[in-house]
């Protein structure tokens, strides 16, 4: 579930990174505003839109970075071992434990009628 949502997050914050720098203005955008031309008094203003962008850029790449390390450790965290053959027994899918009492044949399975044990 948590591995889940660190994946969406990382999607969001990863397209949300890319749609930022790519709204942002390029470096000749600068030179071509000073002399007048292009749209210098946009709706952010003419400095306001490179800061709240900029700094909208900054939190996605950290909150993009952060979840990188945060799956990372996810993907990575040790997964509990089994310690014994019988723990990797238990484990297996559709074992059943013997019933108690009843007989055992070879290898620890329950004895059927032709390998009744001699009394």
């Amino acid at each position: 579930m948590l591995h889940a949502v660190l994946l969406i997050v990382q999607v969001v914050s990863g397209v949300c990174v890319v749609a930022l720098v790519l709204l942002q203005h390029g470096q000749g955008a600068d030179a071509g505003a000073g002399f007048g031309a292009g749209a210098s008094g946009t709706v952010f203003g003419a400095r306001g839109a490179s800061t709240a962008l900029s700094r909208a850029t900054a939190i996605f790449a950290a909150i993009f970075m952060l979840n990188s390390v945060a799956l990372t450790y996810l993907s990575t965290r040790a997964h509990e071992q089994p310690k014994t053959i019988l723990d990797l027994a238990g484990q297996a899918a559709g074992a059943k434990a013997p019933v108690a009492g009843a007989p055992q044949g070879p290898a620890g399975k329950p004895a059927g009628p032709a390998q009744t044990p001699p009394k």
